[in-house]
């Protein structure tokens, strides 16, 4: 008689399917006075009295991170006062947890699957062939010797392996508005690869990464899970040539070879009032187009002077030195001919929502941030945290501004997202997001009785 196998349940989105503590971390040496060395919170913390260096929110933090920090206090103390470099002071970390068998640690992602340190990638080839990269590694040496000491340092190959490894592997710990703190090696969160169209997303408690589903499975499988490496607000050759120059590959997931959304995001919207639809623009050289949806001529010198304002407009996002003021001048030169969805005039709103909430400018903000929602949508996806995070930040700027219907629609939107990317129970949505949601239902059932 055959025993029939139960079969695995589906995934939905939301579940947690990973939570994972880092092998080596490291706080962003510029936030280390303002925030918990051990457990990355904002606090009012205390120096390390042996290095003078690292501080601590608390005495129980200081013990638990004693159990790593005591290897390389005396290291930090020799240096003080140089600030050490955040890429140098975590290959240092891992150096020492090498040297004393952290090479035989298993992090598990599975029943029986696990990675060691020696699993991740190195690229050692693609190092050696990579200038800047080699430069980096050079000095990263210079700063590695002068810390620890030539005795402790490992030979060039295994150094530049490590370093290799750092390169590729390393998360971004990120703060609850997705802000970058510092940076972990987590090896079982290793094996998962790269997307720009992502079934799961990477977010942060503290130090302690979780890997969340954004979408259904049919069965968890671990060849099958994406998340991404990098800033999806970007073309599909910016995405592809980041990708390849930071690790190595180039991606080929649909939406890279997408060819209908790369011409979304360089197309003039259509003249006609009436349709206002997308036409793409494949190079300021092209002669007069037609609207593909209703057929209006598109002149040459529309062609021209989009190209003159692109070209303005990335030169704008490379330098920003006055960034409120920039935005407004591009996105009042982009308006009637730029798309809507092109990806240079989403990310130009999105650079005017972020520099209008800096400048205090709450009512500006207010409508940049209903300009750029369908960007977000579009090109981050239905759930990602930083679409969350938004809706949040928009109905909290709008409940702040008294257009209290509006904030109520955007906080419904926000809670949707962010019960999937960060789960009920995240510090982001008990303390940010639900009394923000109370606050809301109290003044708009204020506002109803009178």
């Amino acid at each position: 008689m055959k025993v029939k196998l139960k079969a695995e349940p589906p995934v939905p989105p939301g579940t947690v399917i990973l939570t994972a503590k880092p092998f080596a971390f490291v706080l962003k040496s510029k936030l280390r006075s303002d925030r918990c060395n051990h457990c990355f919170n904002r606090a009012k913390v205390l120096r390390c009295s042996g290095c003078q260096y690292l501080y601590y929110c608390s005495r129980e933090c200081q013990k638990q991170a004693w159990n790593e920090h005591k290897y390389e206090c005396n290291y930090l103390r020799k240096i003080a006062p140089r600030t050490v470099p955040d890429a140098a002071h975590l290959m240092a970390r891992i150096i020492l947890k090498l040297q004393r068998g952290g090479d035989q640690e298993k992090d598990y992602y599975s029943a029986t699957g696990f990675r060691k340190f020696k699993d991740l990638m190195s690229h050692y080839s693609d190092l050696k062939e990579d200038a800047k990269r080699m430069e980096h590694f050079a000095s990263l040496s210079a700063v590695l010797l002068d810390l620890l000491g030539e005795s402790n340092l490992p030979n060039t190959a295994e150094l530049m392996g490590i370093y290799g490894r750092v390169c590729v592997n390393s998360f971004n710990i990120l703060d609850p508005e997705m802000l970058a703190i510092g940076t972990g090696i987590y090896l079982s969160a290793s094996i998962i690869d790269h997307s720009c169209d992502p079934n799961a997303v990477a977010v942060f408690e503290g130090t302690t990464l979780y890997i969340r589903t954004i979408k259904q499975f049919s069965t968890l499988d671990w060849k099958k899970v994406r998340i991404t490496y990098i800033d999806l607000l970007n073309s599909a050759p910016a995405r592809r040539t980041e990708l390849q120059t930071g690790y190595y590959f180039l991606c080929d997931c649909k939406r890279c070879l997408d060819s209908e959304e790369h011409l979304l995001m360089n197309s003039v919207q259509c003249p006609d009032s009436a349709c206002i639809k997308p036409v793409p623009v494949v190079s300021a050289l092209d002669s007069d187009r037609v609207c593909p949806s209703c057929g209006h001529n598109i002149k040459s010198e529309t062609l021209k002077q989009y190209q003159e304002l692109l070209d303005f407009t990335l030169q704008q996002l490379e330098v920003m030195k006055d960034i409120a003021y920039v935005c407004k001048v591009c996105l009042k030169k982009q308006q009637g001919l730029f798309h809507p969805l092109n990806i240079y005039h989403v990310k130009m709103l999105d650079l005017a929502f972020e520099s209008s909430i800096e400048m205090c400018q709450w009512e500006q903000a207010c409508q940049f941030g209903a300009e750029v929602k369908q960007g977000y949508r579009r090109y981050y996806g239905e759930f990602h945290p930083l679409t969350g995070i938004f809706h949040l930040k928009l109905g909290k700027l709008l409940l702040h501004q008294q257009h209290v219907q509006k904030a109520w629609e955007e906080l419904l939107e926000a809670k949707r997202i962010l019960a999937i990317t960060h789960g009920e129970n995240h510090i982001l949505f008990k303390k940010d997001f639900i009394p923000l949601l109370i606050q809301c239902e109290n003044e708009l059932q204020s506002e109803m009785v009178s």
